[in-house]
């Protein structure tokens, strides 16, 4: 923004929250329990299970920022995109296993535990200003909108080209 102040641009700052979907990187925690899923793991590997997320599906992201741009609204300012639903990394791996169709253990690993005092414990955004300058809102949002975002993107690495793209057998750090 100071930038944008001392050039005199125009611009808007986009926060997006937890953005997840098709060919998300292997670091990101969706794409780490679908791939441990679909590669056949007897047990998944996370870190922490208790912090909280507001995943936001891709589409939806992408619709916050085309709006964002095609607006003069919120010009100086900052906005979030999410859906204002989180959820904690537990729950969210549990539907996973429910979409799939597969239930193992969940174990949170001693290895993928942040450092003490960096995991972010809670992440919730709040989108009225999205909403208000750009009209935007996440077409998939809530339970509902999470379990469909979630199963688009098990479809997606279901393909086995897709798949291969991904260790599935453990943690990429």
């Amino acid at each position: 923004m100071s930038f944008a102040a001392a050039y005199g641009l125009p611009a808007t700052v986009v926060r997006p929250f937890n953005t997840f979907g098709p060919r998300q990187s292997a670091r990101a925690v969706i794409p780490a329990i679908i791939a441990q899923l679909l590669g056949g793991v007897d047990q998944l590997q996370l870190g922490a299970l208790h912090p909280t997320r507001d995943f936001t599906f891709v589409s939806d992201t992408v619709a916050g920022f085309i709006a964002a741009l095609q607006s003069t609204e919120g010009v100086g300012k900052v906005a979030n995109l999410g859906t204002g639903h989180e959820v904690t990394i537990q729950q969210t791996a549990r539907l996973i296993m429910e979409i799939i169709g597969r239930e193992v253990p969940i174990i949170g690993a001693e290895e993928r535990m942040r450092p003490q005092a960096s995991e972010v414990e809670r992440l919730c955004a709040d989108n009225a200003l999205a909403k208000a300058w750009w009209g935007w809102s996440p077409k998939l949002a809530g339970e509902l909108g999470l379990r469909e975002g979630l199963a688009r993107t098990v479809s997606w690495f279901g393909d086995t080209k897709n798949l291969a793209m991904y260790r599935t057998m453990r943690y990429v750090t």
